[in-house]
């Protein structure tokens, strides 16, 4: 894709807006806004008895609280495995014996550039959960199926969440 007049009209904690014109094959240049963000993993901890543990949060981007997995920001140079671990135990304190990819997937295609990486995570073991100053966490288990069942009706709307449930589902967990 050709693009031309780059520019940062915006950096911030989180996400940068940038500016360019794209070349939109015999349509011409066009002008588009993109939000640029590092990347991201969430991770869909699957207990030995058939439950998993969601976390439940405010998210003032939709002035709701959310039912979700846990998840997180890469840091820089940091691979996604290793954050999908530390994200893991900071929200949660449950420590991975296994973690397994599930893909990765672009939640906002058509204006940002954020990848968020998946994972199953198994062979769990509780410690201390050690959240960030700014988060407010609290845990909730229930049985896979559940969890599902809300995914499936529309009660679970985080798209990380709905993605890491259904492909691990399509695996035959």
């Amino acid at each position: 894709m050709e693009t031309r007049d780059r520019k940062i009209l915006f950096q911030g904690l989180v996400v940068d807006l940038e500016e360019m014109q794209v070349k939109i094959g015999e349509k011409g240049w066009h002008r588009f806004q993109v939000v640029r963000h590092r990347g991201g993993v969430g991770v869909l901890p699957l207990h030995d008895d058939g439950t998993v543990t969601l976390i439940r949060q405010p998210r003032p981007a939709i002035d709701a609280e959310t039912l979700e997995i846990p998840a997180g920001r890469i840091d820089p140079g940091e691979e996604p495995l290793a954050c999908g671990a530390r994200e893991l135990t900071e929200e949660t304190g449950l420590v991975a014996a296994r973690m397994a990819s599930l893909g990765f997937i672009h939640p906002a295609a058509g204006y940002c550039d954020e990848k968020i990486h998946l994972f199953l995570a198994t062979g769990l073991t509780q410690r201390e959960a050690h959240p960030e100053a700014y988060e407010d966490i609290q845990t909730v288990r229930m049985p896979l199926a559940e969890a599902l069942r809300m995914a499936a009706d529309g009660t679970l709307s985080d798209g990380k969440t709905l993605a890491a449930l259904f492909r691990a589902a399509g695996d035959g967990i």
